[in-house]
């Protein structure tokens, strides 16, 4: 599923070659798989925990990546790709609420054109490249050393075909006859669907949308907010993942970049990181419990309440003073 000259690699104390984990869905399913097997279904998973993937040289990118993410195992239905969109344009809104964008396409709109080619996996892969990097005068020079036909003329246009519902109409056109017009009749659907919730231009159709990992099986989407060049979210459908380890069943989902998104929250102006309680509880000397109890007590009631760890009280009312905080109560 992944290029080797992406995987971190090492070896074990006996010779044993060891991979750095570079994806998290994929232990997850085997998870579901094996321990997780008699769950009744479906099954709603989240994680938080890091990747591991080679970063482009002089990108200035980090290798290690925090991601969050969620998948909806044990259903292949319309519902479910809905489910897990949807939450994914809240975790946008949630971030960025006026300035995000999410791109949705279907990996099988590609994938029937590309496996009508008389051409290899090496072949293909490089189609897919220059097609998810846009690379408009490589892929054309590309495709027509492979032969000039209708596939081929499809290809070509299928990374400008990004917007919105009008979109549809030119890949009916490139598409006919070509296998491609289920999986667009689907993504369709979908886009209709996702239009009561009146997103305008935050929600783009894009069929020039396949990434490389090779187990999305249908819908795919990409999350973007502003200020990030990045995609802060990705995920999709991938129904066969899971028949690697013997559970054959639908599944879909998405990560979230955990990292690039607190750092752009960590350079916004208007927000405020202060940590100050409403009120700072001083203990005196043979009270440290009973005060650790009232704070207990007062975060219970909803209010905001941190323990002084300073030794006096006078050093407690003057951090207290310098930190803005407007209420000091000794015990």
């Amino acid at each position: 599923y992944f290029p080797q000259e992406k995987l971190f690699k090492l070896t074990d104390c006996k010779g044993r070659l060891l991979v750095l984990r570079p994806d998290n869905t994929i232990p997850i399913a085997r998870i579901v798989a094996t321990r997780l097997k008699d769950t009744t279904l479906p099954m709603r998973l989240y994680y938080n925990q890091c990747v591991f993937n080679m970063a482009p040289s002089l990108k200035g990118k980090s290798a290690q990546v925090v991601q969050t993410g969620i998948e909806l195992i044990g259903s292949s239905s319309k519902m479910a790709d809905l489910e897990v969109i949807s939450i994914a344009i809240e975790v946008l809104a949630s971030c960025s609420s006026s300035s995000f964008s999410l791109e949705i396409g279907d990996i099988r709109f590609f994938n029937e054109l590309v496996n009508k080619l008389d051409a290899n996996d090496i072949q293909k892969e490089i189609i897919r490249n220059y097609i998810e990097t846009k690379n408009y005068p490589a892929l054309n020079d590309y495709l027509d050393s492979i032969g000039k036909n209708e596939i081929t003329h499809a290809l070509k246009r299928l990374p400008r075909l990004f917007g919105g519902e009008e979109v549809f109409d030119e890949a009916y056109d490139i598409c006919k006859g070509t296998g491609a017009e289920n999986a667009l009749d689907y993504l369709h659907s979908i886009y209709k669907e996702l239009s009561v919730l009146e997103l305008g231009n935050k929600l783009i159709i894009d069929l020039g949308l396949v990434q490389r990992n090779d187990y999305y099986t249908g819908i795919v989407f990409s999350g973007y907010i502003n200020g990030i060049g990045d995609a802060v979210i990705s995920g999709g459908r991938y129904d066969d993942l899971l028949s690697e380890f013997d559970a054959p069943m639908g599944a879909a989902g998405f990560a979230i970049d955990t990292d690039a998104i607190t750092m752009k929250h960590l350079s916004d102006d208007d927000v405020n990181y202060s940590d100050n309680p409403d009120v700072l509880v001083f203990a005196e000397n043979g009270h440290e419990m009973k005060a650790l109890r009232y704070v207990d007590e007062l975060n219970e009631k909803g209010i905001n309440a941190q323990f002084s760890v300073l030794e006096t009280l006078e050093e407690t009312e003057q951090f207290a003073k310098s930190r803005g905080i407007a209420k000091v109560e000794s015990i």
